[in-house]
């Protein structure tokens, strides 16, 4: 007997797990605390996913990647275990999801992680040399089998099947008319070649007057425009944009380290307008929540006949 269309489509879409064949490093200044940063990225074994190690503190405390251990930060995706935190992660998750490597330790030496050029470039190229290898191990995947839609004012961040059964990602920026950045979408279907070169580059953006906000709670003092996108009326501070939506494509790069703490692959279509790292935390949680239901539901059924 044939099986149902669902079960054909998840046996296809199954891979093996991936990991670094070597250990890599990376140093860098943290965006926030101005304080230097090293981060070394190991091999893990299959099936162990991202874990970040504080070797700087006593016991070098293990922080796993899993929404469990979220804390809300503004402006950044932070992680807690116990005494132990890592701040503004969502580039190294996005660098790790982008390149499709599953399980992996960090193990760094201070909270906050480097913010290098502002985009996730630094960490794919640091990665991407170290190089990767498959594991004897299938990624676990799970599929939107339904629409779950988040909102919150003017925000809004929703997941629907994937009639295709690959994973896209689309995203609506917003900023209004009168300044630079405007409004600009863009709609993508991930894969890792697609992720290095056409999305990895793009960089942290805010607008001028943002950063005069945050300088004016003592944030970022260090940093200068040139560190990554600042926008006046007239555009980029002292810097170059890498692409002419450069802006989209760093909320579509936070939205992949974001869904990268579901900790398996998601295959849906993922829309989002104006979401930031809190609702697209909001939405793992909730596709946990419904795709475990469903599971148990699956087996009550088998259990049932």
């Amino acid at each position: 007997m044939s099986q149902p269309r669902s079960a054909q489509s998840e046996m296809h879409t199954s891979r093996y797990q991936r990991t670094l064949a070597g250990p890599t490093q990376i140093a860098g200044v943290g965006y926030w605390t101005g304080k230097a940063v090293s981060v070394e990225f190991r091999p893990a074994a299959a099936d162990s996913g991202i874990v970040f190690v504080r070797r700087d503190l006593p016991g070098c405390p293990r922080i796993p990647a899993h929404p469990q251990y979220l804390v809300e930060i503004p402006r950044r995706t932070s992680l807690r275990c116990g005494q132990a935190s890592v701040e503004m992660i969502e580039h190294i998750m996005a660098a790790l999801a982008g390149l499709q490597i599953d399980n992996c330790e960090v193990w760094v030496d201070e909270a906050e992680m480097p913010g290098c050029d502002g985009s996730a470039l630094p960490f794919v190229e640091a990665l991407s040399a170290a190089g990767i290898v498959a594991q004897d191990a299938r990624r676990p995947t799970r599929f939107i089998r339904r629409p779950i839609r988040l909102s919150d004012g003017q925000s809004w961040i929703e997941a629907r099947p994937s009639l295709l059964g690959k994973t896209i990602l689309r995203y609506e920026l917003d900023y209004g008319s009168g300044n630079p950045i405007g409004r600009q979408s863009l709609e993508v279907s991930l894969s890792p070649k697609y992720f290095q070169v056409n999305l990895a580059p793009s960089r942290t953006f805010m607008l001028e007057t943002e950063a005069a906000a945050l300088r004016a709670q003592g944030l970022g003092l260090h940093v200068r425009p040139s560190d990554l996108l600042v926008f006046d009326e007239s555009g980029p501070i002292d810097n170059q944009l890498r692409f002419p939506d450069e802006c989209v494509r760093h909320k579509l790069v936070d939205l992949i380290g974001d869904l990268a703490l579901a900790g398996c692959d998601v295959v849906g279509c993922f829309a989002a307008y104006r979401s930031g790292h809190r609702l697209n935390a909001a939405l793992v949680r909730a596709i946990l929540a419904e795709t475990d239901q469903q599971h148990q539901q699956h087996l009550t059924v088998r259990k049932c006949a």
